[in-house]
């Protein structure tokens, strides 16, 4: 499995919970927080790929309410936002093995 996952206590919850959810065959976890009108470490906004066959046959929606799930205890303990893209190794392989990028943010985001 290839990873990305930053070192904050949230990013590496989150990573042993997808793991343990997906066994992925690629996993990205980024703390997106700094993009936003939040306190420097609040680890509050995420965005996750994670690429597993476990998701081949299953709808967008299905896929989202899984990542949801194996999320869940972080959502109940102060994770705001969780951006997911769940995608089957195939069509990983056909974006070129790309993470869309995350759009700025609309409500407070620190970019100017």
């Amino acid at each position: 499995m290839s990873e990305a996952v930053p070192s904050g206590r949230r990013a590496r919850a989150l990573s042993e919970a997808l793991t343990a959810a997906f066994a992925p065959e690629h996993l990205e976890v980024r703390d997106e927080s700094h993009m936003h009108a939040v306190p420097k470490g609040a680890e509050s906004h995420f965005r996750v790929v994670v690429v597993s066959s476990g998701f081949a046959g299953k709808s967008l929606v299905a896929r989202h309410r899984e990542v949801n799930a194996a999320a869940a205890e972080e959502l109940r303990s102060g994770l705001h936002a969780l951006a997911i893209e769940a995608l089957t190794p195939e069509q990983w392989e056909a974006r070129g093995g790309q993470a869309a990028k995350s759009p700025p943010c609309l409500g407070g985001s620190k970019a100017g």
